[in-house]
């Protein structure tokens, strides 16, 4: 009997084992941790998340695929516009330098803002990151797939589009725990396709930065970014290995900012933004007056400078205190970070000047303007007649837009493939957002037709269940306010989608 049990051991060793290699028969076999929603995807045509990659294109009609391009929400886009008015390197020659025309001239693309399912950046402090990893690669697979819902109350993907030969993760938090998953999917589905995140592309630009400044024996990189893209530390990481490839001699102090609120302002998050309220209201979620590090120090009011205008924060006041203050715009909300960012800097044991920011979260591109005046004013600022962030902030500081970056290695992976379109006609963007799907309970709907938090975060990975769908984008699923800041914001990006709008 013993013998016997050892045979039945041996059997049931070599079985999970085969298991474990049948996961990678569509690619190179390889010891990577699979997902649940990838092995379906991968291995189960019964699944709703079965990729059916044996039909992804494999010949050189390829090239005439779209790219992929995804985030959390529509702050996405402001990397959509800097790939496409990209003009890095030469198109003949893949040189470095522009040569007048766009490096992406020809390029279709496909756009995916996962709005239903945002902000990306709570769910680790939600105890949720292995769904927020599903997220990511759910994600990839629509990119990949050629289905899409033309509306919310379709009960299956009836539109169809083409795959995509490229993915670009165009949101830090995702890149941060996503990834890996991702480029374990593709490199297992045997399709070739490349994945370019954002976070490496950020760095990369801080240290060319560096490089082209004047020599400094310290200084101090910042990165604002979501809570989740800082609780994963991926930046601080990615700082310390590019610091050490690239061999930079000096000290590098990384000075991290929890952007909690910022992207759900700018995406106009009720629990955040809420511009038709005129007094503070127990939903607020955003920063409140308060001691602790991520609060805000009524101390430094003078500093934040707040505009109160239009409803943008929120209070009451008993005997001439604040007893309720709640933050009620974007812009506020990006003045906060940055100032918090810089008293970091000013608390430090080295005090190194702040040479640059990356702005980690891809929403945070729609307040620069904001951000370069707050920055301005803290030069500026004087308490008894002394400054006190002056020498804090390098002459020739610079915030980082890791798109640029993203852009130029995007490019660079599709030539190297061979891979680019060449058309003589201008690309086409095709966008779609997530929304809700139409046989979720309503009791977990909110009144504008969102998912409830408690909802949102109390979902499980591993699932068949379908709670949120892509469909096109439209005036009807995008907000007019946001509507009007992508218009004002990525003009070239609004131009080729607002004829389908």
């Amino acid at each position: 009997m013993k013998r016997y049990f050892s045979v039945i051991q041996i059997i049931a060793i070599a079985t999970v084992a085969a298991l474990a290699l049948s996961s990678c028969d569509k690619g190179k076999k390889t010891n990577v941790e699979v997902l649940p929603v990838m092995d379906k995807a991968l291995n189960q045509p019964s699944s709703v998340w079965y990729a059916d990659f044996d039909v992804f294109p494999q010949n050189m009609d390829r090239s005439q695929l779209p790219i992929g391009v995804f985030d959390s929400g529509t702050g996405g886009l402001t990397v959509l516009e800097v790939i496409l008015g990209a003009d890095y390197l030469d198109n003949i020659e893949g040189d470095a330098g522009p040569d007048g025309i766009p490096d992406f001239h020809g390029e279709d693309f496909q756009y995916l803002a996962d709005q239903a399912n945002m902000p990306y950046g709570t769910y680790s402090s939600e105890g949720k990151a292995d769904y927020l990893r599903e997220l990511a690669v759910k994600d990839a697979l629509f990119l990949l797939g050629d289905k899409y819902y033309k509306l919310p109350t379709d009960k299956s993907a009836k539109g169809t589009k083409s795959r995509c030969k490229i993915l670009v993760i165009a949101c830090n938090t995702a890149t941060a725990y996503g990834l890996n998953d991702i480029k374990n999917l593709l490199d297992l589905s045997g399709t070739g396709v490349r994945v370019i995140g954002v976070i490496n592309a950020g760095v990369n630009a801080a240290f060319e930065d560096i490089a082209s400044s004047k020599e400094r024996d310290s200084l101090s990189i910042g990165v604002m970014a979501t809570i989740g893209t800082i609780d994963s530390d991926a930046y601080r990481r990615t700082i310390e290995e590019v610091k050490k490839a690239r061999n930079y001699p000096g000290f590098v102090q990384v000075v991290n900012q929890k952007g909690a609120g910022f992207a759900e302002a700018v995406d106009l998050e009720k629990d955040y933004v809420d511009l038709s309220l005129t007094a503070p209201r127990d939903s607020y979620r955003g920063p409140s007056l308060g001691e602790g590090e991520d609060d805000i120090k009524e101390e430094l009011l003078p500093v934040y400078n707040f505009c109160f205008k239009d409803g943008g924060v929120l209070y009451k006041k008993e005997n001439g205190k604040y007893t309720q203050f709640q933050l009620n715009s974007a812009a506020n909300y990006a003045r906060f970070h940055l100032v918090s960012l810089l008293e970091k800097v000013r608390q430090s044991k080295e005090q190194a000047p702040l040479k640059s920011v990356i702005l980690g979260c891809t929403h945070y591109p729609f307040l620069l303007d904001t951000l370069k005046q707050t920055l301005k004013e803290l030069k500026e600022f004087k308490k008894n007649g002394m400054y006190i962030y002056s020498h804090l902030i390098a002459d020739d500081f610079t915030f980082i837009d890791p798109a640029v970056f993203t852009a130029i290695e995007c490019c660079k992976a599709l030539r190297e493939d061979k891979l680019m379109a060449l058309r003589t006609r201008r690309g086409n963007v095709d966008a779609y957002i997530s929304v809700p799907y139409y046989r979720v309970d309503p009791k977990y709907l909110e009144k504008d037709g969102g998912l409830t938090r408690e909802f949102k975060y109390g979902r499980f990975p591993g699932t068949e269940d379908i709670t949120t769908v892509p469909v096109p984008f439209s005036k009807e699923n995008l907000n007019p306010d946001n509507l009007k800041r992508i218009q004002k914001l990525v003009p070239y990006t609004y131009e080729k989608i607002k004829e389908k709008l």
